[in-house]
């Protein structure tokens, strides 16, 4: 009889273990909300199961969102045991009532697992969840190309690991630049504190109408109690943003037709000099450095226009490259354009600079502005240095009257008395040797010209060029007025001189120029030189 009770007991044990299937299947838990994910672990003790288990048929209610794979020993009772488990991160594609069907390992099936999805309500946002995000703008509706802030901001009270993730923002037709870099903070919601990570956008429509933002999607990995104390992996979690919809309005009416449409919360100009002509006097030939800076609020720095020049008589203007600048603020994006030039007085007296406005649209108050710089006086006083070497010039080519009508008669009476003794004497003699010259002669000055234009150093060129000039029958200025190729050479070398792109001029124009008109003053020269020695072989 206990043979027989034997065998019933071993045939019963057979059974129950038929019975239970190969592939166990548990989920961490049985009740989510919507866009949560949860955990499905599959563990076989069957050693002869080689693969993995068979996951098509959760494809219709779920997204696998990753799998990983554990394999443990363990002992029971003295024996020694192998187990393999998959933990299969899921994420509900719908709410309602679903189950997770059974699944396969060879010829293994685990059973199925009968699942509730909430929906969350979409008219609060549940702060009793783990992570929840929220999205706003800063104003429902901007003019077309103005600024809206949007601000999403993830909400989480577990501990996440870096793996974190927001999905971009893509939108037609909108130009979208990121504010800085992503903040966390912290924030008590119901008593309880919650980590916040917030990322703001500046958004600048294209087109008037309506731009639907859609949700905004945050992933990340939560690290759970078991996983925070060193026993288990965490769980992947998922939050979404309601959708926004922004209206755009058109261009006002009250707008100007033909200038460069400006929307801005506030907009300013600035002026600086160095040095200050009203601190200290300036002359003819000297340098003045002009700075004016545009700063708008709510635009970013290539909506921002060029500024218009700076135009007045006696004035040489030599810009520079803008300078474009955006600045994060609080409020959003502040963008500014500074715009540097050089100017250069060419006579004395007041010069008068014009009045310099800006058109724009003030969004925080819906009507047009205007924001300007007054016209201004510049007070230009005579350079001595130059009125010097142009003294000096107009000496030498006889052009200009320096003396009263009386003293130049007597003194051209005298040079003449004076040549006639000259050639009197001159024809007494058999020969006459030419004086050397005091100081440079015009072949070497040429030539230091030369050298100077062709190592493009404006500097030296300048003092070449004075010294070659005064040596000529006419003034600078006079073979400058008549001959066009030189006028436009000296403009460039002013500018190399008067600017910060004077390392990349090049002589090579002067020179040409100074080439050209060379041979005719040599002519002249030679011939008023020849024309005061007595014949070779006088009679």
């Amino acid at each position: 009889m206990s043979r027989l009770g034997a065998l019933v007991l071993g045939l019963l044990w057979l059974t129950l273990a038929q019975a239970q299937p190969a592939l166990q299947a548990s989920v961490d838990r049985t009740r989510v909300q919507a866009g949560e994910t949860l955990e499905l672990t599959l563990e076989s003790q069957d050693v002869t199961q080689f693969g993995k288990p068979d996951l098509r048929s959760l494809e219709d209610d779920f997204e696998v969102r990753g799998t990983r794979q554990l394999n443990s020993l363990h002992s029971l009772d003295g024996e020694t045991r192998a187990s393999t488990r998959w933990i299969i991160t899921l994420l509900p594609r719908r709410s309602g009532s679903l189950q997770i069907p059974a699944l396969q390992l060879g010829q293994s099936r685990s059973q199925a697992i009968d699942l509730q999805v909430v929906q969350a309500d979409p008219g609060r946002t549940d702060s009793a969840s783990q992570v929840f995000i929220e999205a706003s703008l800063d104003s429902p509706e901007v003019y077309v190309q103005a600024q809206a802030v949007l601000t999403v901001r993830v909400y989480h009270s577990v501990s996440l690991y870096d793996d974190s993730n927001l999905s971009p923002l893509n939108l037609d037709n909108v130009k979208v630049e990121a504010l800085g870099e992503s903040r966390t903070y912290e924030k008590q919601i119901d008593g309880v504190r919650h980590g916040v990570i917030e990322t703001r956008y500046a958004l600048y429509p294209q087109h008037s109408g309506t731009v639907q933002l859609p949700p905004l999607t945050f992933t990340a990995t939560a690290a759970d109690s078991a996983a925070q104390n060193g026993s288990g992996g965490g769980r992947q979690v998922q939050a979404s943003s309601l959708p926004l919809t922004l209206t755009v309005k058109a261009i006002p009416p009250a707008w100007p037709a033909g200038l460069p449409w400006l929307p801005a919360r506030s907009l300013g100009l600035e002026e600086r000099w160095n040095p200050d002509p009203g601190q200290q006097p300036t002359q003819v030939g000297d340098s003045l450095t002009r700075s004016i800076t545009l700063r708008a609020e709510g635009l970013s720095s290539t909506q921002l226009p060029p500024l218009p020049a700076t135009e007045a008589a006696g004035l040489r203007r030599y810009p520079d490259q803008p300078l474009l600048r955006n600045d994060v603020s609080e409020r959003g994006m502040t963008a500014s354009r500074e715009e540097r030039e050089a100017l250069v007085p060419t006579r004395s007296g007041e010069l008068m600079l014009p009045a310099l406005e800006i058109t724009w649209w003030n969004t925080l108050e819906d009507h047009l502005e205007h924001s300007s710089l007054p016209a201004r006086s510049l007070h230009i006083d005579d350079n001595p240095a130059l009125n010097a070497d142009s003294q000096v010039s107009d000496g030498m080519g006889g052009t200009r009257l320096l003396w009263p009508w009386q003293l130049t008669t007597l003194l051209l009476a005298l040079t003449t008395l004076l040549g006639f003794g000259l050639w009197w004497r001159a024809r007494s003699q058999p020969a006459v040797q030419r004086m050397a010259q005091s100081g440079p002669s015009p072949r070497t000055l040429l030539d230091d010209l030369k050298r100077a234009c062709q190592a493009n150093d404006p500097q030296a060129t300048r003092q070449a060029l004075d010294a070659w000039a005064r040596q000529q029958p006419e003034t600078l200025a006079e073979m400058a007025a008549r001959f066009v190729p030189l006028s436009d050479a000296l403009d460039g070398l002013n500018g190399a001189l008067y600017s910060e792109s004077g390392q990349n001029w090049h002589g090579d124009e002067l020179w040409r120029a100074i080439g050209d008109i060379a041979p005719a003053a040599k002519a002249t020269t030679a011939s008023s030189e020849g024309g005061n020695l007595p014949p070779l072989y006088p009679k």
